[in-house]
């Protein structure tokens, strides 16, 4: 079997600032398209950060499955379909943000009611989470600031706002999982 020639991991194309997205186009490296898949990648990385503080296998399982959607989010806001005609953009269905919706709902279900605002923090991985949720909102400014000059498919919007919900409210089951308490706001401050 002849050994497959391993290619470079640089390519030095984008040391004058400018990187390609799907279709070949240039685009500088400020460019709000890529401050969005940016910060998508940067939510994935986080995710994974938050998953090693995961103790619930199907908290696990449910995470990776995230992660997984999220490269589709990237691979969408990489594809500039007016410059690749070639290139379809992979999108997220209706449906992984209704797999969303049921797992909010099933998490929600076990957890006692809000009394106040909740402040992150609580068990570390509580806090973890807490931080990926709040990336999360940024992606989700980033590709709508994007959306002004670029289609994005709805259900790619539905999707970064609902994670984003998920997030916070997986950041109070991993506390409840902890026997931690929540951290409640004090409004005192009139």
């Amino acid at each position: 079997m002849t050994p497959v020639k391993k290619s470079p991991l640089y390519t030095k194309t984008g040391d004058a600032g400018t990187t390609s997205l799907v279709g070949g186009a240039r685009v500088p490296k400020t460019h709000i398209r890529l401050e969005a898949y940016g910060t998508v990648d940067e939510l994935n990385a986080c995710l994974g950060l938050l998953a090693t503080y995961l103790a619930d296998d199907r908290d696990q399982r449910f995470v990776l499955r995230v992660q997984n959607d999220l490269f589709a989010v990237g691979s969408h806001l990489a594809t500039d379909s007016s410059q690749a005609s070639s290139h379809h953009p992979v999108s997220l269905s209706d449906s992984q943000v209704e797999t969303l919706e049921h797992e909010i709902d099933r998490l929600d279900a076990s957890l006692p009611p809000l009394r106040a605002f909740v402040l992150p923090g609580g068990s570390r991985g509580a806090a973890v989470c807490h931080l990926c949720r709040t990336v999360c909102r940024r992606a989700e400014r980033r590709i709508l600031a994007l959306a002004r000059e670029a289609e994005i498919a709805p259900s790619l919007l539905a999707y970064m706002n609902r994670l984003s919900d998920y997030l916070f409210v997986l950041s109070r089951k991993m506390n409840c999982d902890e026997k931690k308490s929540e951290i409640f706001w004090r409004n005192d401050c009139r």
